[in-house]
């Protein structure tokens, strides 16, 4: 494997993996609320039908980030985000209809 095969597939697996369409559709619920709720966001739920975008929007509704380095990465990530959830629009509506929307606070309040 070339070095440039090499550093092309680590950049589109390390922007895949922040990508809000995988974490929130390839991930449990618990994984997928994670970075929200590190982040503090003051969303309460997000729905399964386009999860990624309503992620990266999420991340934006939070504190302001004291670095200045979420904004620009959410925002190139939620282009990504739209194309994959428009491609993952049967299994989400899917999800959505039996399992509802993605609470991101479900464990605030038990032991």
């Amino acid at each position: 494997m070339s070095i440039k095969t090499a550093v092309t597939i680590g950049a589109f697996s390390w922007a895949l993996s922040g990508c809000g369409t995988a974490v929130t559709v390839l991930q449990d619920d618990e994984g997928a609320t994670r970075s929200l709720r590190k982040q503090k966001t003051y969303c309460q739920s997000i729905p399964r039908v386009y999860s990624g975008l309503a992620h990266g929007f999420c991340l934006l509704h939070a504190p302001p980030d004291p670095t200045g380095i979420l904004v620009p990465v959410v925002l190139l990530d939620l282009t990504l985000s739209g194309v994959l959830d428009t491609a993952c629009l049967p299994y989400t509506i899917y999800r959505q209809t039996v399992d509802g929307s993605i609470s991101i606070y479900w464990r605030v309040g038990r032991g």
